[in-house]
């Protein structure tokens, strides 16, 4: 299990005109095995910040720890081995590898983090329904049971932190409440924590906490 601590975080872009702020002194805490929706407009910094605990930018100013492992101002190496090792990430394009069947997208996450379990594979398989479907392509899945096989790969190798941006967009109501509950779900019952960015009152209301973005700040 891990706790994940946003601490006074900051993040400009460069532009013609000069930097462009997206986050301001961000500050939030996720302990051990909770929930926390992160809300707000488009372009309020919600997936900026996702990708900051991610280690995929690097932050201006501030801090982030997953545990007690420092995110910020940790080298390229070091947030890679992090991200491999212990976080998953759910997108809401899916993001699954087209030349890879659903089996070997389900287990790609945990084979990079050496912890390529197959009962707990197996078991995965069968509680987001894809049994039947291990040697099909992601061409071939409805968008439903493309996002179950992200949510599959994100937990395979067991993480402590589960990412998820915007996970249900791309799918219609009914859709998107069976992939939550499945996504609750395991991820209760490993014990992770779950930070999810969505415009989704819906979802939201689902998740333990809420934290609302505007102005780059959390308010």
């Amino acid at each position: 299990m891990a706790s994940l601590l946003v601490d006074n975080v900051s993040k400009s872009y460069p532009s013609g005109e000069g930097p462009v702020p997206v986050l301001r002194g961000v500050s939030l805490a996720l302990a051990p095995g909770e929930s926390l929706a992160l809300t707000g407009e488009s372009g309020s910094g919600k997936s900026t910040l996702l990708h900051l605990v991610a280690g995929l930018d690097a932050a201006d100013a501030g801090t982030i720890r997953i545990g007690e492992a420092l995110v910020t101002g940790a080298s390229d190496a070091a947030r890679a081995a992090l991200r491999r090792d212990r976080i998953g990430l759910v997108f809401q394009q899916f993001n699954l590898i087209p030349s890879l069947d659903v089996a070997a997208n389900l287990a790609f996450q945990a084979r990079l983090a050496r912890r390529l379990d197959p009962d707990w594979q197996a078991a995965l398989t069968a509680r987001l329904g894809l049994g039947g479907l291990g040697r099909r392509y992601p061409e071939q899945l409805s968008g439903g049971q493309q996002q179950r096989v992200a949510i599959g790969r994100a937990l395979a190798h067991r993480p402590g932190l589960i990412l998820a941006d915007e996970p249900t967009g791309n799918l219609d109501e009914a859709t998107a409440d069976a992939v939550l509950d499945l996504l609750l779900e395991l991820v209760g019952e490993a014990g992770a924590s779950l930070l999810v960015a969505t415009h989704s009152a819906r979802l939201a209301a689902r998740l333990d906490g809420r934290a609302h973005l505007h102005g780059g700040r959390i308010g």
